[in-house]
């Protein structure tokens, strides 16, 4: 790790659905200088509050936290956004002398942030919509041996049932005529201004994480989730096709709400879906330089994080003393 004491600090809190990620902020919040931005792509999107699991209200009342609730569900949004909204958020709280503190769980959202991205061309909703009555029709994994066929190198860091970074691999090379791993091995490598302590949140216990996904979605129907989802088919701009809609638990839930699935098999396929996109998570996370595993939600979660921040940086931190 760069430890120049010219980039300040900022700390990465990255790890699977479920794992506790806004605990661990919330927590580091009260013991150093921070300010929380979400690296989530779909908490950013309005009236998709249950659901994405987003801190409710009075936590985002006393701890607030940027880049969630900043487009509509009828909105597109992509990483290199992301990038330029995030590094004017961190320019903002590292002016203030705070530490800008980055949660969430989308990989590819960090890995932009830190690396840069390659040019690479607008979305085209045509060739996307087509691209995703494909899949639906012929399934995910048969779109991933046509990727496999032109972009072999993509294919193999692209998991079979990631319908949208297929849908992206697949576009780009309609678009460009050029597999999307030529521009990736062209992309500048961009130096992040940051000293970035990254600590993932990751269970050893699997079968813990996997109860702790199937609660979470229970007190989500508890909540209120399948109104939200009622609420967001009730407009008429929307389609289940929308990269909003995607996220795990609502797809399923438009699915049983339109009629195609029954209850029972809605909360499973969205458990079981949860659970798939938990695990794609840690395997993206095994990909990754720099993190610090930790054990989540433990007594000890909280020291540890705080020994790997203070013990990574040159900069000062005053601490106080854990309860």
């Amino acid at each position: 790790m760069n430890r120049s004491p010219s980039r300040p600090l900022a700390i990465f809190v990255s790890g699977p659905t479920a794992s506790g990620k806004t605990d661990l902020a919330l927590a580091l919040r009260q013991r150093l200088p921070c300010e929380i931005i979400s690296v989530d792509s779909a908490m950013i999107y309005r009236g998709m509050d249950i659901g994405t699991a987003k801190p409710d209200a009075a936590t985002l009342a006393t701890a607030p936290h940027r880049l969630i609730d900043i487009r509509d569900p009828s909105e597109r949004y992509s990483a290199a956004t992301f990038r330029d909204d995030a590094l004017a958020a961190m320019r903002e709280i590292s002016a203030a002398g705070a530490i800008p503190l980055l949660v969430g769980g989308t990989g590819l959202y960090f890995r932009t942030l830190e690396q840069g991205i390659s040019p690479l061309p607008a979305a085209d909703p045509t060739l996307r919509a087509a691209l995703a009555a494909a899949g639906e029709q012929q399934g995910w994994p048969a779109l991933h041996r046509q990727l496999a066929a032109v972009d072999p190198v993509a294919a193999a860091r692209i998991n079979p049932h990631d319908p949208q970074r297929l849908q992206r691999a697949l576009e780009v090379y309609q678009l460009t005529g050029r597999p999307i791993s030529d521009h990736w091995a062209e992309q500048k490598r961009q130096t992040l201004p940051w000293q970035p302590v990254k600590i993932a949140l990751v269970p050893a216990d699997r079968q813990r994480l996997h109860q702790r996904i199937a609660d979470r979605f229970e007190a989500m129907l508890a909540a209120g989730f399948l109104d939200e989802v009622a609420a967001l088919m009730a407009r008429s701009d929307l389609q289940p096709e929308l990269p909003a809609l995607r996220a795990v638990g609502y797809r399923q839930a438009w699915q049983h709400l339109s009629g195609a699935i029954d209850a029972a098999t809605m909360q499973q396929r969205a458990i079981a879906a949860t659970r798939q996109y938990a695990k794609r998570q840690i395997t993206w996370l095994r990909r990754e330089e720099g993190y610090h595993w930790i054990e989540p939600a433990t007594a000890k979660t909280v020291a540890t994080a705080l020994k790997w921040i203070t013990s990574s940086t040159t900069h000062r931190i005053c601490t106080p003393a854990l309860p």
